[in-house]
């Protein structure tokens, strides 16, 4: 009864219009001595790059079999015209730790040698 079923990949844009990308059906054949047992097998299906910013939406994967619906959780992707920009600010941070420590020793040898005097 659950050899056979269907997956389906979907996505739901801003405005919860739901578009298909890609369904197939499949016939698992179950091996002897597993009949009644759980089985889990992963399915993946890559999403090829995205053409433009209406492409922003969740993206949901769901199986049916004849009488029952599961449907994932869904992964939300946001496509952006500029593409993704990583923002390091590595040395930024380096020159400013630098900057704090010239001038923390500055003032702690004025004051050493003012209280010397």
């Amino acid at each position: 009864k659950y050899t056979k079923f269907s997956i389906c990949y979907y996505w739901i844009n801003s405005l919860d219009q739901k578009t298909s990308i890609y369904n197939r059906s499949e016939n698992v054949a179950i091996p002897s001595g597993k009949e009644n047992t759980t089985a889990a097998l992963p399915y993946d299906h890559r999403i090829m790059p995205l053409e433009n910013t209406s492409s922003t939406g969740t993206y949901y994967c769901e199986v049916k079999w004849n009488d029952i619906q599961k449907m994932g959780k869904g992964v939300f992707v946001l496509a952006r015209d500029t593409g993704y920009i990583d923002t390091s600010y590595g040395w930024e941070i380096l020159i400013a730790l630098t900057v704090l420590l010239a001038v923390l020793s500055i003032t702690a040898t004025a004051l050493l040698l003012w209280k010397r005097k």
